[in-house]
């Protein structure tokens, strides 16, 4: 049997288990859980909003709670890897540096195509158009 003093300790647990299950499944479980309660009541959408925010449900990215540690950029604490890891890191920015720009290259060379198509197309059209002078 369940007395007064036991109430508070109960509704915790089942706070506390509510927001363990949320956590477990991630961060769409949460936005889920708050347009249901807009949904349903919006002072309760509206109270786990304001919980998300002051618990930094949202604060969390892909990269700092997904990604293995070595990926990030701190110390593995060995030095040989390290040194690969960041020379790979840089040779990869490097080529996306040059794709990016050959992406920029190939757009300005269709933009330049299309313009010089545009330009025939017109000369054409204004010769079509000019009167046969005798």
């Amino acid at each position: 049997m369940s007395t007064i003093a036991d109430v508070p300790t109960q509704r915790g647990n089942w706070l506390a288990r509510a927001e363990n299950w949320l956590d477990a499944r991630g961060k769409a479980a949460w936005i889920a859980a708050m347009v249901v309660g807009f949904i349903a009541f919006w002072p309760i959408g509206l109270a786990l909003l304001a919980f998300m925010l002051f618990r930094g449900k949202f604060g969390e990215t892909r990269t700092s709670s997904r990604a293995p540690r070595f990926m990030t950029r701190g110390s593995s604490g060995n030095a040989a890897f390290d040194a690969y890891r960041n020379e790979t890191l840089r040779r990869l920015e490097d080529e996306q540096k040059a794709f990016e720009s050959f992406l920029e290259r190939l757009r300005e060379a269709k933009d330049k195509a299309e313009f010089d198509e545009f330009m025939k197309d017109r000369a054409a059209r204004h010769d079509e158009e000019r009167p046969v002078e005798a």
